[in-house]
């Protein structure tokens, strides 16, 4: 995969560079035919903090943010979201005057759930989701109801690359899009022109990285 992985930089900040490696890819819903290595992006506190300050731009200091809701293992990175947020002005409505840093747990049928002692920072606070990349958009929107069914009210969404503008009428604020990446689609798994043409998937992926096959 190494030899393949070209980058792309932020149009905003150039210090912000995406890993790209063209190929043919199984992720939990969808074949894609590009993996975007996000792994420096979460790790680095570098990286991390320049994610923060470009993704802090979408937001006005009008909307309210308690809870940042992180997929993809992007708690770094949320940290440091909340501390551009509380810069900027963007007001924490709970208690406390500040914003808390959680992330989703997984049930056996793969349910996202908030534990009891974690829900009280989801119900009545208003939650904004971070996500790492978002292809088909259907793990975001089970996040949404999942948030939803706890009791939180959704004011933002925001990811590193998406390939979709909007998920249950939520606008999804991202540094990268489809269109920044030459050639990049997504299939339902059944109907893949990859598969069709038997060309060997590269690896398995998700939002913590790939497992080759």
């Amino acid at each position: 995969m190494e030899t393949k992985m070209f980058k792309i930089h932020s149009r905003n900040n150039h210090r912000i560079q995406l890993k790209v490696y063209p190929g043919h890819y199984a992720t939990p819903q969808s074949h894609i035919t590009h993996y975007l290595d996000i792994t420096t992006m979460k790790s680095r506190c570098s990286e991390a903090r320049s994610i923060a300050q470009e993704l802090s731009r979408n937001y006005e200091a009008s909307v309210p943010i308690d809870t940042i809701v992180c997929m993809d293992g992007l708690e770094v990175v949320g940290a440091y979201l909340a501390e551009e947020l509380t810069k900027a002005g963007v007001l924490s409505m709970n208690a406390h005057q500040t914003i808390y840093i959680t992330s989703p747990e997984y049930n056996h049928v793969g349910q996202m759930i908030f534990r009891d002692n974690v829900q009280m920072m989801i119900t009545n606070k208003n939650v904004l989701i971070l996500n790492g990349s978002v292809t088909t958009g259907e793990t975001l929107s089970r996040a949404v109801s999942s948030i939803l069914y706890y009791g939180g009210k959704i004011r933002a969404v925001a990811a590193i690359f998406s390939a979709v503008s909007s998920v249950a009428q939520l606008p999804v604020h991202s540094i990268f899009q489809q269109k920044d990446i030459p050639n990049y689609e997504t299939y339902r798994v059944h109907d893949c022109p990859l598969c069709r043409n038997k060309q060997k998937l590269d690896a398995i992926v998700n939002g913590f990285g790939y497992s080759k096959v």
